[in-house]
């Protein structure tokens, strides 16, 4: 994908989704997307990037009780979700940004952004969203919250996850594909540093 806008709209479409993304984002100088302050940030490594999978089939549905391990029976990326995978992959090449531990919840549309991104994956539970079970969900947010409050040693320390997590991790609501930067502040502390959408991804 070429251009910074999500595929398959029309080029008016994009070219106002843009801007109302930039008019949403023009209120809170720390949450702007794309800037050169949070891009020079991210390239001096010791960030934590929440990445919410990216676009997805909504006609799908997930089937409870279905194995983590079949596709077939999740809510899996589509076609526009796999561009703009391989295109946060690629910005973040192209702006040198350095990758360190790649962690995924096990559902399929998580792993899948992430080896499309970064070309590999750890699973990991806690990223795992329990819409069902509250106790299991703050344990799982309790374990993120440990991780993102501690400055990783090598690169940046991407989590690729699902809206409610995030959510109740940081207050903020995401859009698929959405990165949310967090500077760790230690013992579970961390800080907002800005967040970048799909529409704020381009080439330097």
């Amino acid at each position: 994908m070429t251009e910074a806008y999500p595929l398959g709209m029309p080029v008016s479409l994009r070219a106002l989704a843009a801007a109302l993304v930039s008019v949403l984002l023009a209120g809170s100088p720390a949450l702007a997307a794309g800037n050169d302050t949070l891009w020079t940030l991210l390239r001096g490594g010791g960030q934590v990037v929440l990445l919410r999978h990216a676009a997805t089939d909504m006609e799908q549905r997930d089937q409870v009780g279905a194995p983590l391990s079949d596709c077939a029976r999740q809510r899996n990326l589509n076609e526009d979700g796999r561009e703009d995978a391989r295109l946060i992959g690629a910005v973040l090449r192209a702006r040198a940004i350095p990758v360190g531990r790649v962690l995924s919840s096990g559902y399929c549309r998580c792993l899948e952004t992430a080896q499309l991104a970064f070309g590999r994956a750890e699973a990991w539970t806690a990223l795992q969203q329990a819409l069902t079970d509250k106790p299991v969900q703050e344990a799982r947010i309790g374990e993120i919250r440990a991780v993102a409050g501690e400055r990783p040693t090598d690169g940046n320390l991407v989590l690729v996850t699902h809206q409610y997590p995030i959510r109740l991790l940081t207050g903020e609501k995401v859009a698929e594909g959405e990165m949310l930067i967090l500077t760790p502040r230690g013992n579970g502390e961390f800080e907002i540093a800005g967040r970048i959408p799909p529409e704020g991804l381009s080439h330097p």
